[in-house]
């Protein structure tokens, strides 16, 4: 129970990764804020967390809206008395080459992907520098700092900038006892990493044959990564992007 008493906002929880780091820090006993745009979806991740006795509420939130963000640091802040651990999941995925995206897609990508996790990290250091304590873990990816494909330039230009946020801010804030950390997960098991038409048989099939490991992740390999970054046990990571690709980018 390595975060029992404390209280994790999780930003995209309505779903895959968001979902089931939500999942994960409720298990070891934390008080779980699950933000997100859907409802509906977010209800859906309080009832699994809550079927397993653990604590969740359900809060809604536009990453991409600073004063929503900040509204939502404010009332976890009031109703908790404090903020210990935040994890940016929020992000959309959208495919392209340069001359083909149209000009909405890429601005919406690099809205949602970069500002939204440069947003909520601006409202959740300031409450974390206030009380002299936090820990950050944002969701990059593999593809942006550490690999490429063809027509996924606006994924992986708003994927690499989260990179280079996360280390700025881990430099800026550790001194004011807020540690700031990066996942970059390679194809995992979600719809994000089925290519169009395809079903999962279809994925396992090219996945076995592409990439190293031969299998996408699971969720519970990423979520479990999260909390170790999040732990006492990473205290000393600091301004680390930690891939978790199968290979792919070895």
């Amino acid at each position: 129970m390595r975060f029992a008493d404390k209280v994790v906002l999780v930003t995209g929880a309505g779903s895959g990764v968001g979902r089931a780091v939500a999942h994960g820090f409720a298990r070891e006993g934390a008080a779980v804020v699950a933000a997100g745009r859907g409802r509906e979806s977010l209800e859906q991740t309080v009832k699994l967390i809550e079927a397993e006795g653990g604590r969740a509420d359900a809060l809604t939130v536009d990453v991409t809206d600073s004063a929503g963000m900040g509204r939502l640091v404010r009332e976890i802040v009031t109703r908790f008395g404090r903020l210990d651990v935040a994890v940016n999941c929020a992000g959309i995925f959208a495919a392209g080459t340069v001359v083909e995206m149209p000009e909405e897609d890429w601005a919406r990508v690099l809205q949602v992907n970069t500002t939204g996790v440069f947003l909520a990290m601006k409202h959740e250091i300031a409450a974390m520098r206030a009380q002299g304590s936090g820990v950050i873990v944002n969701i990059a990816s593999n593809i942006g700092a550490h690999t490429r494909r063809a027509g996924l330039g606006a994924y992986a230009a708003s994927k690499a900038a989260v990179s280079a946020l996360t280390r700025t801010a881990a430099l800026e804030n550790i001194r004011e006892g807020v540690r700031i950390n990066a996942v970059s997960p390679g194809p995992l098991d979600t719809a994000m990493s089925l290519r169009p038409g395809e079903i999962e048989d279809d994925r396992a099939a090219r996945i076995r044959e592409s990439l190293p490991i031969g299998r996408v992740g699971g969720l519970d390999e990423i979520a479990g990564t999260v909390l170790w970054l999040a732990s006492d046990d990473a205290g000393f990571a600091v301004g680390l992007d930690l891939v978790l690709d199968g290979g792919a980018s070895a």
